[in-house]
């Protein structure tokens, strides 16, 4: 159990200088319970000496601390040893720290690096990138030329996608200098606290546990909110581990990899522990959801035109077996391992021969053939060659022998166990399939964005996959507000409401196959609604009422003071207010408080935009035209939804428009969709109705 969190942004470059900048070292800090912090630091000597006084004091409160780096805490295999004689990436630091001299933010580490090829590398590497002016013997300014006789990544940069070499001393992504100006700072902070170090040693009672975590990982810099980015970074993930459960902790903490290290959170497919989830990079661009001057309403088509461009992945990805991929989307493209049918099989229950060694028929056309001895059977084949001129008695599914190149159909023949005959020779490879005449091996069978179904497993299973990496399942959280909301049967009086938006909103996540999580309900209290939203730990957030511009509206008040909101007004009946924004970096929805508004909208843009930040495609609505069982005249200017459902005379729409009205939600079986266009309806006239089904309802 960990008290403290802090999370280090480390730069191996010249001091920065007082005013704060990005690229430079920040240092981010987190207590249970307490909000992060996030502190500049201009140089090294200035983060080692305020790092030694944050330790200590953490540790004289008695709070035990985890601290984490952004930079290896070991090399590839074998350098250690090739280097200070034993493979203990420890005894390396302390060689490192031995040799490093680090004042004012300028370092010897070129020097060091170049000291190190002519001693392991023969002057030609591993090292490589010299960023000062002068020449440097054995250390070259770029690869050319360049020799390695170490791996150029560890194992866990292999997995991690955008990890950089340790032997890259200058240019962007150094992270070398990184290493050889970090590990000094840490070999004196370990000696100073007593501290441990994650994965060399065990953590078991140390005040303090040295970590390798990379923030951008977890939360990439397009997706933060800061116009620094690195600050925001060591805010969030020292926040987030301080939220973390402790049993998450020990899970992503049980790794072993004693010369090399690891990157904390880092799974073994490469993907980062669903513990992190919570830091996903933001699904929702800046400003891109914001309307164009001059514009009040805007038509569905470009609404939905502009969420769909403004959206992004906010999930992970991790691998399952096949049986339980069904409702999950692809993450990475899934090929055939091998092809389906797997060899040339009969087709039918029946006899299978050669077809160039069949005797010539007698003057009718009958064909007699003697019968082979033995049969082939699915799952137990002929063992052998089947004599030109004879019958082998084959099943459905059993693969051809050899001599076997066309099946006759067992309704087809007469046989006295001895012989058989038929009356006409079939044609060649009758009743036989051919390999991969279904699929090929290596055959593309799902690119990433598809949603697996039960049809789409039985494929994948078939071709021989056993696992699939899939994106994790989006965390979609429900909140429904104001102070006249109660659970349902909790009212008390007709001044209250009972809450059908959000069992309505969560069955519709829950069926679109995302993971619906109840964030309840919150009165007209800010810092209710703020706490609520906090520790929501969701990848995007429904919420209902409360987001136009009222009194009582406190959640746009919260929004737009403190998170990020915009409001449109969509050319649309019912459900014309949609609110979007972020909060902490989360996509929020907000939805109009009306039942029917709420399900039309959340159908029409909320499923959508939900199956693109789950890792999946943008889904447009599939309708069709069939006649129109009433009559409507329609004005102009903005799209409407009728509750409707198919009848014998065509399709029939609900008796009342009114939004009120929720028991036309349960009437109807999907909506009939009119243009925005003036319109009048008469019976028989083809309208487009949408099923619920094709809403995913």
């Amino acid at each position: 159990m960990f008290d403290s969190f802090v999370m280090v942004d480390w730069s191996g470059g010249a001091d920065t200088g007082v005013r704060p900048r990005k690229d430079a070292i920040w240092i981010g800090v987190a207590r249970r319970g307490e909000a992060a912090t996030a502190e500049y630091m201009r140089n090294r000597e200035v983060a080692e000496d305020a790092l030694g006084r944050l330790l200590a004091e953490e540790v004289a409160q008695g709070r035990r601390v985890m601290a984490g780096f952004d930079f290896p805490f070991g090399y590839p295999a074998g350098f250690a040893r090739a280097v200070c004689g034993q493979g203990d990436p420890l005894a390396l630091w302390d060689w490192i720290e031995a040799r490093i001299e680090d004042r004012d933010g300028e370092s010897n580490r070129f020097d060091l690096a170049a000291a190190v090829n002519r001693a392991v590398g023969g002057g030609d590497g591993p090292f490589w990138g010299n960023g000062l002016k002068r020449e440097i013997e054995g250390l070259p300014r770029r690869k050319d030329g360049y020799r390695n006789d170490f791996p150029e990544r560890r194992a866990v940069e292999r997995l991690a996608k955008g990890a950089f070499t340790c032997w890259q001393m200058s240019g962007a992504g150094s992270v070398g200098s990184q290493v050889l100006t970090g590990l000094p700072v840490l070999a004196r902070l370990r000696r100073k606290l007593g501290a441990k170090v994650w994965p060399f040693e065990l953590l078991d009672g140390a005040p303090v546990a040295l970590v390798e975590i990379w923030p951008s990982l977890v939360l990439p810099p397009r997706a933060t909110l800061d116009e620094i980015p690195d600050r925001e970074q060591v805010q969030r993930v020292a926040e987030r581990l301080a939220a973390m459960m402790p049993e998450e902790l020990a899970t992503m903490l049980d790794v072993q990899a004693q010369e090399e290290g690891w990157i904390l959170g880092v799974l073994p497919d490469g993907s980062t522990s669903p513990a992190l989830r919570g830091l996903q990079p933001p699904a929702l661009r800046d400003d891109c959801f914001a309307l164009p001057a001059g514009v009040d309403w805007v038509p569905v088509d470009e609404a939905r035109a502009r969420l769909r461009a403004s959206l992004g992945t906010a999930v992970g990805t991790e691998t399952v077996p096949v049986g339980a991929s069904a409702g999950r989307i692809v993450a990475a493209q899934v090929r055939a391992e091998r092809a389906n049918p797997p060899g040339a099989n009969a087709a039918v229950d029946g006899w299978g021969f050669a077809h160039g060694g069949v005797p010539a028929p007698d003057a009718g056309g009958r064909i007699e053939m003697p019968v082979a001895e033995g049969r082939a059977a699915a799952g137990a084949p002929f063992d052998g060659r089947v004599p030109a001129g004879e019958a082998l008695r084959i099943l459905t599914g059993a693969l051809l022998p050899e001599g076997v190149d066309t099946v006759v159909l067992d309704e087809d023949v007469a046989t006295d166990g001895a012989r058989v005959a038929f009356d006409r020779m079939p044609k060649p490879r009758a009743n036989t399939r051919k390999v991969g005449e279904d699929v090929a091996a290596q055959d593309v069978l799902f690119e990433p964005g598809h949603r697996l179904r039960a049809p789409d497993v039985a494929l994948i299973a078939a071709t021989g996959v056993a696992q699939v990496q899939v994106a994790g399942r989006l965390r979609v959280g429900v909140l429904s507000t104001g102070d006249e909301i109660v659970e349902p049967g909790a009212a008390e009086g007709v001044h209250q409401t009972h809450d059908a938006n959000r069992p309505m909103l969560l069955a519709m996540a829950q069926g679109w196959g995302h993971e619906a999580v109840d964030l309840g309900r919150e009165g007209d209290d800010r810092d209710a609604l703020r706490a609520a939203l906090t520790g929501a730990g969701v990848d995007v957030i429904l919420t209902s009422g409360g987001a136009s511009a009222g009194d009582e509206d406190h959640l746009s008040a919260l929004l737009r003071e403190e998170g990020d909101l915009t409001a449109w007004r969509i050319a649309l009946k019912p459900g014309r207010p949609l609110a979007l924004g972020r909060w902490q970096g989360v996509p929020l929805f907000g939805l109009p408080g009306n039942p029917v508004a709420a399900l039309v909208t959340a159908a029409l843009f909320a499923r959508p935009a939900l199956e693109v930040l789950a890792g999946g495609h943008w889904l447009e609505p599939e309708g069709f035209a069939v006649p129109a069982a009433f009559e409507k005249r329609k004005k102009p200017g903005r799209r409407e939804y009728l509750r409707a459902r198919m009848g014998p005379q065509g399709v029939e729409v609900f008796g009342s428009e009114g939004s009120g009205r929720i028991s036309g939600l349960s009437w109807a079986g999907g909506l009939v969709e009119l243009p925005d266009g003036a319109l009048e309806v008469k019976r028989g006239d083809p309208v487009r109705f949408i099923p619920y089904a094709a809403l995913g309802l």
